[in-house]
């Protein structure tokens, strides 16, 4: 009985060792992608430890992989807008993310990103903003890029928000833009003239951050 007793004990222990072995490699093969050191995402952004712990665990959360695509990326943005059409800014604000245009999201993109549009710097929240509008990553902001963006957003917003709003709103609403920021008058934004208008014009720069709070 003794040996029986022996034999099946061993059988149990390289079961559960099997199912560990195979539990192991099914995370492993999940798990794609495992972010840079803490240590030095510390040192990349404006976060604690703590913050980028927590920050982490609700990625993992919505992300076991530890990417993400733009199909789940819409799928989580869309709930804080139940009241609008969020998958077509959804679209431009994962490829603002994506910096290394791999068709998904690591966490440090996350954080990264995060950082800026949360603790970052007035130019550098600007920039960030003008590589979200630059959608064919050119160097300029045209008046058709300016214009999706920003039908996007109303999109998004919804009927609910927005209610008495006109079809021609987004493209009125581009066009004020684009006669102050367009210093040089050749029918493109760069960079230096984005900064420069923002900072110029008090109306500009609320605009974007009512903008900057729909990330």
């Amino acid at each position: 009985m003794g040996a029986v007793v022996g034999t099946l004990t061993m059988q149990t222990k390289q079961r559960a060792l099997s199912r560990d072995k195979v539990d192991d490699e099914l995370e492993m093969t999940m798990v794609c992608h495992r972010p840079e050191g803490l240590e030095q995402l510390e040192a990349q952004t404006n976060f604690t430890r703590r913050e980028l712990q927590a920050l982490y665990r609700g990625f993992k959360s919505e992300c076991p992989s530890g990417v993400v695509n733009e199909e789940t990326f819409k799928q989580i943005y869309s709930q804080f807008f139940p009241h609008g059409d969020a998958s077509t800014y959804a679209h431009y604000l994962f490829n603002a993310f994506d910096s290394t245009q791999t068709g998904s999201i690591k966490f440090e993109d996350f954080v990264m990103g995060l950082s800026v549009l949360l603790r970052g710097s007035v130019r550098e929240k600007l920039e960030w903003t003008f590589k979200l509008y630059d959608i064919n990553k050119d160097g300029y902001i045209s008046r058709e890029e300016m214009t999706n963006i920003v039908r996007a957003i109303y999109d998004m917003m919804g009927k609910y928000t927005y209610p008495a709003l006109k079809v021609e709103a987004p493209r009125q609403h581009v066009e004020s833009f684009f006669q102050k920021m367009d210093k040089n008058k050749d029918g493109i934004v760069s960079l230096e003239e984005f900064i420069l208008s923002c900072q110029e014009d008090e109306n500009i720069m609320q605009s974007l951050q009512l903008f900057e709070n729909v990330m």
